[in-house]
């Protein structure tokens, strides 16, 4: 199959790369190499791949892109969290206007597979369970509590402790930062350009992912690449809140895999997926593992926070190991060591 993989040039794009290539197809990267992610707007060969440097807003190369293709991989984005309002503009131009350019561009070259790189952050704080009433959606975080150090968020009926919980693909949405909100355009806009061209979309919702290639020491690194980085330079990482925060830690080659499987898989209608490990830890653990690896100083939990941030959120992927066949083959602890360079 000929595939069209934007953001090709990417963290996560590189691994795709890899997967579709050893799976052989035959893949087109559209990457605009954007100098917040690639410094000087350079990258390694793209060895095994068609490369063209243009952005996802741009119709005519978008055309050119989408000549021949019969699938496209979308993962252009601007990523992290949007700690500014001076971001809205950026995110929702790169994002919103950048996925309905490829969604135009694909009704023009009838090309009908789409397989849409999402994430969990369209959960915000996903569910939690309260003993009385049962399975909840927790409230806004407010600045004055956090200030405080109370970072759980209670029941909003009855303000008692909540019990975490995995959230599943029919949680209702609650996008709580900028790119959250952009990635759930971009779900709602492939929806309307699957309903009127009988296309299939399969929207992978990446839970938090890690592994080589992570970006370092930039406003997109995850938190694991920020530890690591820290970790590197002899100091001790930097853990915000309580260092109590439940996410799902997914290896980036079982991200590649689960996209690629979609790619192939899924060819009717528009589909969410989660894409997580199956197993919380909390960034402290993650924390700890990586400072263990590296013989570093131990973790320090600052009390800090972000506004933006969610407290828990972690996935129920069992959908898509059901309906896909899919299965995460990167156990945690080894993860931890092959970040860590060991």
């Amino acid at each position: 199959m000929r595939v069209l993989l934007t953001g090709g040039a990417g963290f996560i794009g590189r691994h795709v790369l890899r997967e579709l290539l050893a799976r052989g197809h035959a893949v087109r990267v559209l990457d605009s190499l954007r100098p917040d992610v690639h410094a000087n707007g350079e990258t390694a060969p793209l060895d095994g791949a068609d490369l063209l440097v243009a952005d996802v807003r741009d119709a005519e190369a978008i055309d050119r892109a989408l000549k021949g293709v019969e699938a496209v991989l979308h993962l252009a984005a601007k990523v992290g969290l949007g700690v500014d309002v001076s971001d809205l503009p950026d995110y929702a131009s790169s994002n919103d206007v950048g996925a309905a350019e490829i969604l135009a561009g694909m009704a023009r070259a009838k090309v009908t597979h789409l397989t849409l790189a999402s994430s969990m952050v369209v959960y915000g704080e996903g569910v939690g369970h309260c003993a009385e009433h049962g399975a909840v959606r927790p409230g806004p975080r407010i600045e004055s509590e956090l200030k405080q150090g109370h970072f759980e968020p209670p029941c909003p009926h009855c303000g008692k402790p909540l019990a975490t919980a995995l959230v599943d693909e029919d949680t209702a949405f609650d996008p709580r930062n900028a790119y959250a909100t952009s990635k759930l355009a971009q779900e709602y806009y492939a929806s309307n350009w699957a309903r009127v061209t009988g296309g299939s979309v399969a929207a992978l919702r990446y839970h938090n992912v890690y592994g080589p290639g992570m970006p370092r020491d930039t406003p997109y690194a995850g938190v694991a690449s920020i530890f690591t980085s820290a970790l590197k330079n002899g100091e001790a990482p930097r853990v915000f809140e309580d260092g109590r925060m439940r996410r799902d830690f997914v290896h980036v080659r079982d991200i590649a895999a689960a996209t690629v499987t979609a790619c192939e898989a899924h060819r009717d209608g528009v589909r969410a997926f989660n894409v997580g490990s199956g197993t919380p830890r909390t960034v402290g653990d993650m924390a700890l593992a990586l400072a263990q690896a590296l013989k570093g100083p131990l973790p320090i939990v600052t009390g800090g926070y972000r506004l933006g941030d969610v407290r828990h959120i972690t996935a129920d992927s069992s959908r898509l190991r059901r309906e896909l066949g899919w299965q995460p083959q990167v156990d945690f602890a080894d993860g931890m060591k092959e970040l860590a360079g060991i």
